[in-house]
């Protein structure tokens, strides 16, 4: 099969695996970047990228066990780290963006970008505006979902520009990975083109999936937004803009869990992608059903590589949870019988490396 054999090609490339050979230490720092003005808040009350960034570290550092919520009851396991470590020695390094899907945070990635650093990746996070756990959602931050590359784009600007890690960069190794709307982000950044118009047709469709009615809570989001567009013309506007282009040049290969929505690319947009793309999911996705997200997805971008797990749901690409979680977080830390999430998360974060290995140079 195409793809089967693509990801065969991918992982024996001559030098695939050069940059994931070292094991180092993994550092982890938190920054607050503020873009230039104008920029898009997209109603958000924090008007900063919140970011998370996991980097290789000497070899003297202290990494100590990371976790997600209160610090004692945690409802995930966020790997160990050593806080503010001094980044290791060495080359320039590439640098791999991270989308959190819809209504997460940068640290839901952390089992991946945790992976990344200690095979010589810098990877970084960031809170969504408007989108994200660490305040209310927004309608803007809800239905604009296309700025979400742009929120990527000034991150790579930022990254490049920052005291500590803006020597450490390889500005062309950039690439960028991201689950379920972080998915979508990162194929929009790609190349991919929105238009909203698409999913709202797919959703009234026989083909209808599950992708139209897993988001609980949206509803009313959907609704202001209706009313928005018929009364608020600047909205409106900003809406329109989701037909644009949000491709951005120096990203050179993208890594997408779980993809969705994948109905609101056009496709003539997603067969003009020429960088390569990589997609897993699970064949029980809940979320985001694998017939009209990663597998079209997958049929529709050229060359795109598709894993899929066998019997794994939406929110095994989230960090792994404690028993608190399971038992608070339900939805994100309940996975179908028989799925082993730290083993996905260990291929998982193998094949990111290979994958950006063999195609970051």
């Amino acid at each position: 099969m195409r793809v089967l054999a693509l990801w065969l090609i991918l992982l024996t490339a001559p030098g695939a695996a050069h940059a994931g050979d070292d094991v180092f230490k993994v550092g982890i720092a938190s920054r607050d970047f503020i873009p230039a003005e104008p920029f898009d808040w997209r109603g958000a009350r924090t008007h900063a990228l919140r970011a998370m960034i996991w980097y290789p570290a000497v070899a003297a550092a202290r990494e100590q066990p990371q976790s997600v919520g209160p610090p004692f009851i945690p409802f995930a396991r966020a790997g160990r780290a050593a806080p503010d470590a001094a980044p290791a020695p060495g080359p320039r390094r590439p640098l791999v963006l991270l989308s959190h899907g819809f209504g997460g945070t940068a640290s839901d990635l952390a089992w991946l970008g945790a992976g990344l650093a200690a095979h010589g990746f810098i990877a970084v996070a960031v809170n969504h505006p408007g989108n994200n756990g660490s305040e209310d959602y927004t309608v803007d931050g809800y239905a604009l979902m296309w700025l979400r590359a742009v929120d990527l784009s000034a991150i790579i600007d930022a990254m490049r520009a920052d005291g500590t890690f803006g020597d450490q960069i390889d500005p062309a190794r950039i690439g960028a990975a991201g689950h379920s709307l972080g998915g979508y982000t990162v194929i929009a950044i790609a190349g991919g083109i929105t238009d909203p118009a698409r999913t709202q047709a797919f959703c009234r469709s026989p083909a209808a999936d599950a992708l139209c009615t897993a988001q609980q809570g949206v509803s009313d989001l959907r609704e202001k937004s209706l009313v928005r567009l018929s009364s608020d013309p600047d909205y409106r506007r900003r809406y329109s803009l989701a037909g644009n282009s949000y491709r951005d040049q120096r990203i050179r290969a993208v890594f997408a869990m779980a993809p969705g929505p994948g109905p609101a690319f056009t496709p003539e947009s997603l067969g003009a992608i020429s960088i390569p793309v990589a997609i897993v999911t699970g064949s029980a996705d809940e979320v985001t059903p694998p017939a009209s997200g990663a597998e079209a997805l997958g049929r529709a971008i050229p060359h795109a590589a598709l894993k899929e797990f066998p019997h794994a749901g939406h929110f095994v690409f989230f960090d792994s949870c404690t028993a608190a979680g399971r038992l608070l977080i339900r939805a994100a830390c309940r996975d179908p019988d028989g799925t082993d999430r730290d083993a996905i998360h260990t291929e998982t974060i193998r094949l990111a490396r290979d994958f950006f290995n063999a195609n970051l140079h």
